[in-house]
């Protein structure tokens, strides 16, 4: 039977028996695992969906984005979740659909990219039936910080410093707020001298809590803003 008169189920079915099992070929270098990567199988794949006449058309249905910190470090990173609908069209027109989740992490702007990659790479492994011998691990993976976690003494001076709104300046006061008890009185006095600039610069208009101890002297401006 020529590839032009397969129906989708028996193209995909040639598809498997061509491509078999793929390898964690990819490696995990800070984390020291294997894993099998988006290129892996999109190139084991791809040649015998050509040569079958598969074409595959993806929908995103569901996205959602947050940002979440990471580690003892707090670094904020990008989470993204998709839930994407891949058609499998075959040469004669009838399709086959295939909705797959996705979920990834990045502190850039690539975390959407590498959601959509993840929930392709999983639409293919699992419509196709592929072996993988093991459940496959993420390339990269993290730990969320924990309410106990506390930032280094740098990383609170570089969140203030890199503070653009009103808001973003906002949050650093009330991490401080309740996590003051935690830090040196020569700490929080540094912490403190920072932010009185940093707040001018965004003439922001009320002190919070933790700037205003030992501070009654000081004059206060007058116009509304963010409390912090």
């Amino acid at each position: 039977m020529s590839t032009e008169n397969l129906t989708i189920a028996q193209a995909l079915s040639e598809v498997m028996k061509a491509v078999g099992g793929i390898g964690k070929k990819d490696r995990n270098q800070a984390q020291g695992f294997n894993f099998r990567g988006i290129d892996s199988v999109v190139n084991a794949v791809s040649p015998q969906l050509q040569k079958y006449g598969v074409i595959v058309v993806p929908a995103v249905e569901d996205y959602s984005y947050d940002t979440v910190e990471i580690g003892r470090n707090r670094t904020a990173m990008g989470h993204v979740k998709v839930r994407v609908r891949y058609t499998f069209v075959g040469p004669k027109g009838d399709a086959i659909a295939a909705t797959v989740v996705g979920e990834a992490m990045d502190s850039g702007d690539k975390a959407t990219a590498k959601a959509m990659s993840v929930a392709f790479r999983t639409a293919l492994l699992q419509a196709l039936c592929l072996p993988t011998d093991e459940p496959d691990p993420d390339a990269q993976s993290y730990e969320r910080s924990s309410a106990e976690d506390i930032l280094p003494p740098g990383a609170v001076l570089m969140k203030i410093a890199q503070s653009t709104t009103l808001d973003s300046l906002s949050s650093v006061g009330a991490y401080l707020t309740q996590s003051k008890d935690k830090y040196s009185a020569e700490q929080m006095d540094q912490f403190r001298e920072k932010f009185l600039e940093k707040r001018n610069q965004l003439n922001v208009a009320k002190d919070g809590a933790w700037v205003t101890e030992g501070t009654e002297n000081e004059t206060k401006p007058e116009s509304a803003g963010v409390t912090v």
